[in-house]
């Protein structure tokens, strides 16, 4: 008698068991929104796109504890996110996207409102923007008389831990646009969340 097989190759296979856990996620967000998501469950399912035949939920873990947070992940730079195993181009590509999409967006509601009317404002503008960058920058946002934003420009790129300044070309591009007021932001990678901030 031929022994008993051990499943029924007529079945068809089971679905990987991440698939009923990125449908609990995806109802999760849709009816409780994204605040009822800690921030590897959110990145989990940004991974979602780039690693569609894998769990993301072991990388998306790894990312966070090794970043300390969905920000600081997608705003890692290229070189280190390559050196995580398990992630490869189109993972941090989708990371990378991401990033883009949240300074895309800052700077629209910058200019939905048509000005910088609060040093907070500024503050949430300049963190989204260069909070996470792997360099020293110093970046100029130039005013009209109405706190209108006319440009933001990195006028200078450093190396980690310093970045330099001239004067001449500050108040040069500012008399092109004809700014009225000034704001200098500096950044320090070392710190992601800290920026300096001078008023001229």
């Amino acid at each position: 008698m031929p022994a008993k097989a051990d499943h029924d190759k007529t079945k068809p296979e089971d679905a990987p068991h991440y698939h009923g856990h990125r449908e609990r996620l995806r109802e999760r967000f849709y009816s409780a929104g994204a605040d009822a998501l800690s921030d590897y469950e959110l990145l989990e399912m940004a991974l979602f796109p780039a690693l569609p035949r894998r769990d993301t939920k072991p990388l998306a873990k790894t990312l966070i504890k090794i970043f300390g947070s969905f920000a600081e992940v997608v705003h890692a730079p290229v070189a280190r996110l390559r050196e995580i195993d398990g992630i490869g181009e189109s993972a941090i590509h989708q990371l990378k996207l991401i990033a883009a999409a949240a300074h895309r967006v800052a700077k629209g509601e910058v200019n939905s409102r048509n000005a910088l009317s609060s040093w907070n404002e500024v503050i949430d503008y300049c963190r989204t923007s260069m909070a996470f960058a792997d360099k020293e920058q110093f970046r100029l946002l130039f005013l009209d008389k109405r706190n209108q934003l006319i440009a933001d420009e990195v006028q200078q790129t450093g190396t980690v831990d310093h970045t330099p300044v001239y004067p001449r070309e500050v108040i040069k591009r500012a008399l092109e646009l004809s700014a009225t007021a000034l704001i200098l932001v500096h950044n320090h990678p070392t710190t992601p969340y800290s920026i300096t901030l001078d008023h001229a």
